[in-house]
C-alpha cells in the first residue's frame, strides 16, 4: 500500500492512502488486521481520503512493524469487515459533531452573506415544521412542548421578529440532534452487551469426535458441543446431554432451565452446568439473539428516566406559559409584553441540558472504563442506599493459595489428599479449583486420568467416581447436608479448629471423609477504604454475602470493616436476599463476578460485574468494571452523583434566569428580541456547562487518598 506519514507522535500515527484507497468496509478489513497485533491497541479508518490512525504502545520497533505491515498490504488483501464497537462509537460522535458544525456553519454563512428577504423567506420556511408540530398537539388536544414552540415561533412571525424565532429553531434543532444522538450512543452500547464475541466453538463430527473450528466455519445441520460455563453461539436443538441454561438475556428470568434432549436453546445464554451437544438451526443474524438486536436498534424506549422526566417536566410548563401569556395581554392589552412572554421557553432549555448531562457522564465512565448500558443504571447507582457484595473475587484478590492438605484417615496420605483434589477439580476454571491444582503441580504430585466424567454443582462442589469409588469435593453443607457423608467427634473437632482461620474444602470416598484442604484468600488491599469511602458517599448498609464457614466470614467482615455479612449463602439465597431488602424500600447495588451471583446481579436495582467476570455475570449486570481496582466503585458513585447534581442545578439555573425574563417582559422593561437573545444566549451556555466534567477533580482526588493510604501503611 502506498501512503504518506501525516502525524507520528508518541503512541499515535496517522497515514494517508489517499481517496479511493479502500471503501469503508474495506477499511473495517484494515482496521481488523492490525488490530490482530498484540501491540496496537485501536486502529481508526476513514474511507474519505484513505485515512488509518493507529493507537500502539509507542515502541521504536512496533512503529517499525507498523509500516512493514502496511507496506505489505496490496488490493488482493483487502476485504470487507464490520466495525467494532469502538469504531461505531466513534463514528456515531463523529457524526454528531459533523451535524453540529455544519448547523452553526450554515447559519453563520446565511446570516452573514444571505439579503434579508432571503433569510425572511427561509425562516418562514423553517417554520412550518414548528407551526405543523403545534397544530398536530392542538388538534389532538395535547398542551405539550410542541404546541408551545409552535406558539412561540407564529407569535414571533406575527410581530415581525423573525430573527428572535430563526434563534429560537436553531436551539431547538440543536435540542433534537443531542437526543438523537444520546438515543443512538445508548442502542449502540446495549447492542454491544449484547453481541456475541466467540471465534471458535467445539464442532462435533459423524462419529462423535470433537474438533475445535472457527466459529466463521459452521452452518445450519452442524453440529457442535458447548461446555460449562460457556456461551451458546447458536439457535438449535439439543440432540444429547443434560445441561442449566441461564436465559437471562432472553426472557430477563434469572433462574436457570434445564435443558435435554429435544429443547430448543438460544443463541446468547450461558450454561451454569452440564454440557450439550446442539444441532444448528441458525446463526448469526437469523438468531433470536439479533432478532432482540434489531428491536433495540428500532426502539424508542432506551432513554434514561430522568431524561424522560425532564420531558414531561418540559411538557407540564407549557400550561402555565401559555396562562402567563394569556394572562399578560388580558390585562395589559400590549401584545409585545406578551410576546416577550412567550419567547421564555423553559423547556428549551430543559431538553437541552439534560440529554446533555447524560451523554457526559457515560463518555466519561467509558473513558474511565466502565461500561455502563444506559444513564437509568448511573441514576440507580446514585440513587441507591444499599451496596452487596459477593466475597470471593469481588473483595478478596481472586487469587486463593493452599495453605495446609490434612487428612482425615489412615488410608490415604497428605499428598495423595492432595493428589486426589488436583485430579479432580483440573477440570474447572474455579478460582479455588485453581489453587488446589497449582499447589499440586508446585509439589511436583502427578496424577493419572482415574475418575470418570465429572459433574459440577454451581457452589456446592464436584461428584465424580474415582478409582471405583464415589468421590464428592466442595462445601461443608454439600458433603454433610447433601451428600450424608459421616464424620467423627475427633474430626469435627479438627475441621472446627481450621474453619475459624481459613476456607476449607472436604474431599470424601464412598461417604467417608478422607482430607479437608485449607485455603486462603486474602482480601484486596484498597477494599476496606473503598467500602469507606462509599459510605462517606451515602451508601447506609454494606452488606457481605459469602459461601464460607460463618468463622471464615466473620474473619474477613472484621478485615473489610463490614459488619453485616451472612455466611454459607447459596445462589438461590443471594438472589432472596436482595429480594427481601428491596422489600424494604432499599435501593441496592450487587457487586459480583461469578456464575453463582447472576440471580442476584439481576433481582438487584442496578447491577455491577468486575473485569475478570464470567460471561453470564458481565451479561446480566447493568454496568461492567472494564479494569481490576475495586476504586472504580466510588468513581462511579461520584460520577453518577455529580450528574444528579448538574441537572438538579441546571433546572434551578434555566427557572431562575428565565422567572426573571418573564417577570421583565410583563413590565416592559425588555422587548421580546431582547428577551429571546438573553434566553438563547443562556441556554447555550447551560449546555457547555451541562458538558463539563465530573470526574475532572475526582481522579486526581483519588490518587491523593491512594498515597495517603499507602503513607499510613508503610508507616
Amino acid at each position: 500500500m502506498k501512503y504518506q506519514v501525516m502525524y507520528d507522535r508518541g503512541t499515535r500515527l496517522r497515514v494517508r492512502a489517499g481517496q479511493w484507497a479502500f471503501t469503508k468496509k474495506e477499511g473495517y478489513g484494515i482496521a481488523s488486521l492490525l488490530l490482530n497485533q498484540d501491540f496496537i491497541q485501536e486502529v481508526f479508518t476513514s474511507h474519505r481520503n484513505g485515512s488509518i490512525l493507529i493507537y500502539f504502545d509507542g515502541e521504536a520497533e512496533s512503529k517499525q512493524k507498523i509500516f512493514h505491515l502496511l507496506d505489505g498490504i496490496t488490493i488482493d488483501d483487502l476485504f470487507e469487515a464490520e466495525p467494532t464497537q469502538t469504531q461505531v462509537s466513534k463514528e456515531i460522535t463523529d457524526d454528531f459533531y459533523f451535524k453540529i458544525s455544519k448547523m452553526v456553519g450554515r447559519r453563520f454563512l446565511r446570516r452573514l452573506f444571505l439579503p434579508v428577504p432571503i433569510k425572511t423567506v427561509m425562516t418562514i420556511q423553517y417554520t412550518l415544521k414548528y407551526l405543523w408540530g403545534g397544530l398536530d398537539s392542538l388538534t389532538d388536544f395535547r398542551v405539550d412542548v410542541a404546541l408551545l414552540d409552535g406558539a412561540a415561533v407564529a407569535g414571533a412571525l406575527l410581530q415581525g421578529q423573525f430573527r428572535p424565532a430563526s434563534s429560537m429553531m436553531f436551539l431547538l434543532a440543536i435540542s433534537d440532534e443531542l437526543e438523537n444522538y444520546t438515543v443512538q450512543k445508548a442502542k449502540s452500547t446495549l447492542k454491544d452487551s449484547l453481541a456475541l464475541n466467540i471465534d471458535t466453538v467445539w464442532l462435533v463430527d459423524e462419529n462423535g469426535v470433537e474438533k475445535q473450528v472457527s466459529a466463521m466455519n459452521i452452518c445450519k445441520g452442524d453440529k457442535i458441543k458447548v461446555h460449562m460455563g460457556d456461551v451458546i453461539p447458536v439457535d438449535g436443538k439439543v440432540i444429547d446431554g443434560d445441561a442449566m441454561v441461564n436465559e437471562a438475556s432472553m426472557t430477563g428470568e434469572p433462574l436457570a432451565v434445564h435443558k435435554s434432549k429435544g429443547k430448543t436453546v438460544h443463541a446468547g445464554t450461558v450454561i451454569e452446568e452440564g454440557n450439550i451437544i446442539v444441532e444448528i438451526y441458525s446463526m448469526n443474524k437469523e438468531t433470536r439473539l439479533n432478532k432482540i438486536i434489531d428491536l433495540i436498534e428500532n426502539s424508542e424506549d432506551l432513554k434514561a428516566e430522568t431524561q424522560s422526566k425532564a420531558e414531561k417536566l418540559a411538557d407540564s410548563i407549557v400550561p402555565y406559559s401559555l396562562l402567563a401569556t394569556a394572562l399578560t395581554y388580558l390585562f395589559t392589552g400590549n401584545s409585545t409584553k406578551a410576546l416577550s412572554v412567550l419567547m421564555v421557553d423553559f423547556s428549551c432549555a430543559i431538553k437541552l441540558t439534560t440529554p446533555l448531562s447524560i451523554i457526559s457522564a457515560m463518555r466519561e465512565a467509558s473513558d474511565n472504563k466502565m461500561m455502563v448500558k444506559g444513564g437509568k443504571f448511573l441514576e440507580a447507582y446514585a440513587n441507591a442506599d444499599t451496596i452487596v457484595f459477593d466475597k470471593t473475587g469481588t473483595l478478596t484478590k481472586a487469587s486463593p493459595k493452599v495453605v495446609e492438605v490434612i487428612p482425615m484417615s489412615k488410608r490415604y496420605s497428605r499428598d495423595e489428599i492432595l493428589r486426589i483434589a488436583a485430579c479432580i477439580e483440573e477440570h474447572f476454571a474455579h478460582s479455588i479449583a485453581t489453587a488446589i491444582v497449582k499447589q499440586a503441580e508446585e509439589e511436583g504430585l502427578k496424577h493419572e486420568e482415574d475418575h470418570s466424567e465429572v459433574e459440577y454443582i454451581v457452589a456446592h462442589g464436584i461428584v465424580t467416581e474415582y478409582d471405583g469409588k464415589r468421590a464428592v469435593i466442595g462445601s461443608r453443607h454439600f458433603l454433610f447436608d447433601d451428600e450424608k457423608v459421616k464424620v467423627t467427634k475427633a474430626q469435627d473437632k479438627k475441621i472446627a479448629k481450621k474453619s475459624e482461620e481459613h476456607s476449607v474444602v472436604y474431599l470424601a470416598l464412598d461417604g467417608k471423609l478422607e482430607g479437608i484442604i485449607c485455603i486462603d484468600d486474602p482480601v484486596r488491599d484498597e477494599a476496606k477504604h473503598v467500602i469507606e469511602k462509599l459510605k462517606e458517599l451515602g451508601i447506609e448498609n454494606v452488606i457481605m454475602l459469602t459461601g464460607d464457614s460463618e468463622s471464615g466470614a466473620k474473619s474477613g467482615a472484621k478485615a473489610l470493616g463490614i459488619t453485616e455479612y451472612k455466611s454459607q449463602v447459596l445462589p438461590e439465597d443471594k438472589s432472596r436476599i436482595v429480594e427481601e431488602l428491596k422489600a424494604e424500600g432499599k435501593t441496592v447495588i450487587m457487586v459480583g463476578d461469578g456464575i453463582n451471583d447472576s440471580p442476584a446481579l439481576a433481582a438487584a436495582d442496578v447491577s455491577v460485574s468486575m473485569k475478570n467476570s464470567s460471561d453470564i455475570a458481565r451479561e446480566v449486570a447493568d454496568i461492567s468494571l472494564l479494569s481490576d481496582d475495586l476504586y472504580d466503585l466510588v468513581t462511579l458513585r461520584k460520577l453518577s452523583t455529580g450528574m444528579l447534581d448538574k441537572i438538579n442545578t441546571n433546572y434551578r439555573n434555566i427557572v431562575a434566569v428565565n422567572g426573571s425574563l418573564l417577570v421583565l417582559g410583563v413590565m416592559g422593561v425588555i422587548p421580546p428580541s431582547t428577551s429571546s437573545l438573553v434566553h438563547n444566549l443562556s441556554t447555550m451556555l447551560f449546555g457547555a456547562m451541562s458538558t463539563k466534567s465530573v470526574l475532572k477533580d475526582v481522579n486526581l482526588s483519588n490518587e491523593i487518598e491512594v498515597e495517603a493510604i499507602e503513607v499510613a501503611d508503610a508507616s
